[in-house]
């Protein structure tokens, strides 16, 4: 898990975890399933567009209201290789890296980024470069312990790699 590279969906501020999943669709646990909705109360093209890869851009307190794990789930069945916001949820944040989908706090790239732009993210460095504008961007780089969780898909399978 060094890079992520893909197109951009962008979102606004205060996107909680019912437009993510909505409520209707969490009787099931199945990732396959809830990627099916992913979105849908938001923007209910997304998953016919989504591409394996492709990145969320979104401002601020994404992943807000319920804690539930389904959210995050979501995001990385249907495809999404990095969510980048201005900031996070802190209860989604954690869910995230648990589930092993990778997070990155960029508030300058959250604001500059736009949909439909490509993005790669090095998860070394925290450097996200904008391929369409040409511009790059300092985001929290990945500690070698979170990055060893994401790479196992989640802090689950980490602790049972052991």
């Amino acid at each position: 898990m060094k890079k992520a590279n893909g197109t951009v969906f962008k979102y606004g501020d205060n996107v909680d975890t019912d437009v993510i999943i909505p409520a209707r669709y969490l009787n099931s646990s199945d990732p396959a399933e809830l990627a099916q909705h992913c979105m849908e109360d938001i923007d209910k093209d997304f998953i016919k567009n989504v591409k394996p890869g492709d990145i969320i851009v979104a401002d601020k307190n994404f992943g807000c209201g319920s804690s539930r794990e389904h959210a995050p789930i979501a995001i990385k069945a249907a495809g999404v290789s990095c969510v980048i916001a201005q900031t996070f949820a802190r209860i989604f944040y954690r869910n995230s890296i648990n589930i092993g989908l990778p997070i990155i706090e960029c508030p300058e790239a959250a604001e500059a980024i736009q949909a439909g732009d490509e993005v790669e993210i090095d998860f070394d460095t925290g450097i996200i470069t904008d391929k369409t504008q040409n511009r790059q961007f300092k985001g929290q780089a990945f500690p070698p312990f979170m990055q060893k969780i994401i790479a196992a898909g989640g802090l689950i399978n980490y602790i049972n790699e052991d």
